[in-house]
């Protein structure tokens, strides 16, 4: 699997990174885990913007979905080729009400859907392309997912926005590489069931034995250096901050 970060700010953009977006390719297939701010056009500097074929929305927060509105105006309105035909959407319950909604101007209630096949997110294991995916309702309050990725015996484990719970853990066991957020600063932020602090991350990282952390959904406001050494204090695997480009071959 390849993974490319193309967006990996939490809350909302920095002058430096889009939002949460992560592209991850194997065997020819691209799927896109979020879409926040600003990831639709640093997309198209890793792939064309008509050569995704799965998207995963991990929650309905604006800093993980909202520049599916964009992406809907590329696919519905393309003249060259015509419209596109449906590709598949894995998203909460209300995912397709919600992007409606947020674009409040399609030219029908059923207009997502006519290029978008929206797939209601669960609990559970199914494919998708050639991956086999794992998903687990995470600690948030909005339902949000997180995700295990497994292709060619490798795995990726993306956290998607999360306090600390058990179904992360599960998730994260034994990853190549552990896509993890960070949000919050230990011995400042301290709100349960909302997101990790650098130190928690690594503590879930340690527990799981995953073999790589990567910290991401760090907010332009928080000092992510300070969370990564948190992370280091109690994780003793190789560990790093994402960043905007960054590749990472699983």
């Amino acid at each position: 699997m390849k993974l490319t970060v193309v967006g990996c700010s939490g809350s909302f953009p920095s002058a430096d990174s889009a939002c949460s977006s992560y592209l991850v390719e194997a065997d020819g297939f691209r799927l896109l885990l979020d879409m926040g701010n600003g990831a639709l056009g640093e997309l198209q500097r890793h792939c064309g913007l008509y050569d995704l074929d799965a998207i995963f929305l991990s929650h309905l927060h604006a800093d993980h979905c909202i520049d599916m509105c964009g992406y809907f105006v590329a696919r519905y309105y393309r003249h060259d080729g015509g419209r596109c035909a449906p590709m598949p959407v894995f998203g909460p319950e209300g995912t397709e009400q919600r992007l409606t909604t947020a674009y409040a101007d399609t030219p029908s209630a059923s207009s997502m859907s006519e290029v978008f096949d929206f797939h209601t997110l669960k609990s559970g294991s199914f494919e998708i392309g050639p991956f086999s995916v794992r998903t687990e309702r995470v600690a948030h309050p909005v339902e949000t997912y997180g995700i295990r990725v497994e292709h060619g015996g490798k795995v990726l484990t993306y956290s998607g926005d999360t306090g600390v719970c058990d179904a992360l853990d599960e998730l994260a066991a034994g990853a190549d590489l552990f896509l993890c957020e960070a949000s919050f600063v230990h011995g400042k932020e301290d709100i349960p069931d909302l997101h990790l602090n650098g130190r928690e991350a690594g503590a879930c990282a340690q527990r799981a034995k995953a073999r790589r952390l990567v910290l991401t959904h760090i907010p332009p406001w928080t000092d992510g250096g300070r969370n990564l050494s948190d992370a280091r204090a109690v994780y003793d695997g190789p560990s790093e901050i994402a960043v905007p480009g960054a590749v990472y071959e699983i």
